[in-house]
């Protein structure tokens, strides 16, 4: 059983935006935020820099696309504030222990799959407690690809000690998730937390909430090995 994490089991966005508005006073910027942090962390997953520069660096263009040019000296200051006021917003949603204890208890084994980076990442499962759930964490910004690439997929696959065709894969993502998975050999599911009606590509199944997942387990794609 695999898993994404930020908003599939953590709530990522709100948490994200409270760190955004310690930062300039309001989120506002969100969509602005959201697109430097992606072009950023592109630039990480690749190796073009390290964890620490992709931090600064995004800082940098954020403040730069407001006007506002930062002294070297501040940049450190700035995301340190702001991943304090993320950190302490940090929820996993209502459904996620009930799902995991459920699992657990039916004995499979659980991989995460994140295409974050790896400290601040391992951070948050630490501090959620997640980290005793998992018996493998596999993120991208540490493995060197991300989702969609089945690399990743197959990572998790052969952690777990299985074939892909035994693995399901639920998270937030239609194309990074459910389709990167599927597409890879898993089974592949979206979370569709927000109910969207969106149309669901064939060997795709979608739920809009974790309580919804062992009855898919069971009926749905039954068999899933433990």
């Amino acid at each position: 059983m695999c898993f994404d994490i930020d908003d599939t089991l953590v709530d990522y966005v709100t948490s994200s935006r409270r760190g955004l508005a310690a930062l300039v006073g309001h989120d506002d910027a969100w969509p602005l935020w959201e697109r430097v942090t992606e072009m950023q962390l592109a630039r990480y997953l690749t190796g073009e820099v390290d964890y620490e520069t992709m931090r600064r660096e995004r800082t940098r263009a954020f403040f730069a696309e407001l006007g506002v040019e930062l002294a070297d000296s501040e940049l450190a200051g700035r995301e340190e504030l702001r991943v304090q006021a993320m950190r302490a917003a940090w929820e996993v949603y209502e459904d996620v222990w009930p799902c995991l204890d459920w699992l657990r208890a039916a004995g499979l084994r659980i991989a995460a799959i994140t295409n974050a980076s790896g400290p601040l990442q391992r951070m948050k499962i630490a501090d959620l407690g997640l980290s005793e759930v998992f018996d493998h964490v596999i993120i991208a910004g540490e493995l060197g690809v991300a989702k969609p690439d089945p690399a990743i997929f197959h990572t998790a696959t052969v952690a777990l000690g299985l074939p892909p065709e035994q693995v399901m894969h639920v998270g937030d993502r239609l194309d990074l998730d459910a389709v990167g998975a599927r597409d890879a050999g898993l089974h592949g599911v979206w979370l569709d937390r927000g109910d969207s009606h969106a149309e669901v590509p064939p060997g795709v199944l979608a739920i809009t909430s974790l309580d919804e997942l062992p009855e898919a387990l069971v009926c749905d794609v039954a068999p899933v090995a433990t």
